[in-house]
């Protein structure tokens, strides 16, 4: 499913046009499907009170179309013109003409009416800007979203907005002050980008996708998309019935130091938990110990040590020459720590050109490479992932992470295409992005994830993937898809507080299990 900016669903819209599919034609399939959705949460309609705040343009037409459906299947409806519509206005007679209630706000000075309206609904649908908000929100329309809003809040008729809630920036997930919440948001054919930015989840609550009827074809051109569970299905590496581990594939792991023994732990049970046939765990030889204490099913190996806990420069030419032949992934990073001597050796392991299977660099990894400054990624092996959180993704390109966050797929795709990698943006609705122009956006955001480790699991499950055979990019996006919705399966056991790290490695598997029976 493709992810669109304004602009993209305008050039949709012509494309439409051109092809034979009207604008009238979608915003018909539109205010249906609108009102599915609305029947769908309700229930029965007999006796329902369905307030629809009604906007001037697009938006506002598909909010009379389904306020005309919702009327015609027993709902009392009111639709509230907020903004004044074209005269004539083929969309309003018809929902007057099937009984739908009208009210214009440049008559309600004092907002009485709408306030009337307000008291016995059960549900708000909001067809007042969806795309089209350009400027601030001001004077009477700030104030009726205002009183619908506290409405919502005090006692609860349902929000559902059409294709965004009015007042979020459908490119940048901005919100004006005045923006209503929504409990549920109907995308309109495609989901807009802003709907994934952070913080918008607040405001647009579920986001609800709809077909509108629109041409196969319409965009081909379109890079970004949003994960699902049709298409990471196609990713999941085959298990034979008479498979052994070596059908598997091998994972080597240069990860821990003695300030982070948890994350080698973590790391390689996320390998495991995903299928790996066999984890190697390269850390600093005094913490085996204490990682094999938690961690049984690793190997390992024991790499010299400049201070206790702290890996060697000296470790990295026999991991290339001796131990890496063997493995089909490589995971760099995760708990590494930044000692001197652990930054040579991981410069020395991935800059120096020697032949390495498909690697994942996670955390330190990455803050040491940043620290080499420009031309960092010339050196990396080709079809590396990096996994950069957004203050990993500052150091690595110079951004503040402000910037970075406001545009969060626009500096994946560039800094993938720049890296020659596959670059993870985690956070809020992580990005993956290839250097051919492709991006993908997580459909999860968990603030249960949002604490230490969870890092460390993801960077496991990938290499775990890649050691499968699942190609690095497909690994990134399928590690990502497993990881969000492990994440939700934690959170509705235990909430998004007190989560913890390791509460997702059970749980990787029983995804893994559902998806592949398509559950």
């Amino acid at each position: 499913m493709k992810i669109v900016t304004s602009e993209q669903m305008r050039l949709i819209e012509e494309r439409c046009e051109a092809s034979g599919v009207s604008t009238d034609t979608l915003m018909e399939r539109a205010g249906l499907a609108v009102a599915q959705r609305v029947r769908h949460h309700l229930g029965h309609l007999a006796g329902v009170h369905v307030l629809v705040l009604v906007g001037r343009g697009n938006n506002g037409a598909d909010g009379l179309v389904a306020a005309a459906y919702l009327r015609r299947r027993g709902a009392d409806v009111t639709a509230y013109v907020c903004l004044e519509r074209p005269t004539p206005d083929a969309w309003l007679d018809r929902a007057r003409a099937s009984g739908v209630v009208i009210i214009h706000a440049a008559s309600d000075e004092t907002l009485e009416e709408l306030s009337g309206a307000l008291d016995p609904a059960h549900a708000v649908i909001d067809a007042v800007l969806g795309t089209g908000r350009s400027r601030p929100i001001e004077g009477r329309l700030g104030s009726i979203l205002q009183t619908v809003g506290d409405a919502a809040k005090r006692y609860g008729p349902r929000v559902i907005s059409v294709d965004l809630p009015s007042g979020l920036d459908p490119d940048t997930g901005e919100s004006d002050p005045s923006t209503l919440d929504a409990d549920v948001t109907v995308a309109l054919g495609y989901p807009k980008l802003g709907l994934y930015s952070p913080g918008a989840r607040e405001r647009s609550g579920v986001v609800e996708v709809v077909d509108i009827g629109i041409p196969a074809g319409m965009d081909d051109d379109i890079a970004l998309r949003l994960m699902s569970s049709e298409w990471v299905r196609t990713l999941l590496p085959e298990r034979p019935a008479t498979a052994h581990k070596g059908d598997f594939g091998r994972v080597l792991m240069v990860v821990g130091s003695s300030n982070y023994v948890g994350a080698a732990y973590l790391a390689a049970s996320a390998a495991t938990r995903v299928g790996a046939g066999l984890v190697t765990l390269a850390v600093p030889a005094s913490i085996v110990a204490a990682v094999a204490g938690r961690a049984a099913e690793p190997t390992y190996l024991p790499l010299p040590e400049s201070e206790p806990g702290e890996l060697d420069a000296g470790g990295a030419a026999a991991l290339i020459a001796r131990s890496l032949p063997g493995y089909h992934a490589l995971l760099v990073g995760c708990g590494l720590g930044q000692a001197p001597a652990t930054k040579t050796l991981v410069r020395r392991l991935l800059c120096s050109g020697a032949p390495l299977p498909p690697t994942v660099v996670d955390a330190d990894g990455l803050n040491i490479l940043a620290s080499q400054g420009d031309g960092w990624w010339k050196r990396l092996p080709t079809s590396t992932v990096v996994t950069p959180h957004p203050g990993e993704m500052s150091r690595l390109t110079g951004a503040s992470t402000v910037d970075i966050q406001a545009n969060r797929s626009g500096y994946a795709l560039c800094s993938a295409a720049e890296w020659n990698t596959i670059t993870v943006l985690k956070g809020a609705h992580t990005v993956v992005a290839t250097p051919e122009g492709r991006a993908a956006v997580s459909p999860y955001a968990n603030p249960g994830l949002a604490s230490a480790g969870t890092g460390d699991v993801l960077a496991g499950v990938a290499a775990g993937l890649i050691s499968q055979g699942v190609p690095p990019a497909g690994a990134a996006e399928l590690g990502v898809f497993l990881h969000g919705e492990a994440g939700e399966r934690v959170r509705d056991d235990l909430g998004t507080a007190g989560m913890i790290a390791s509460d997702l490695l059970i749980a990787l598997p029983r995804v893994i299990r559902d998806l592949a029976s398509g559950d």
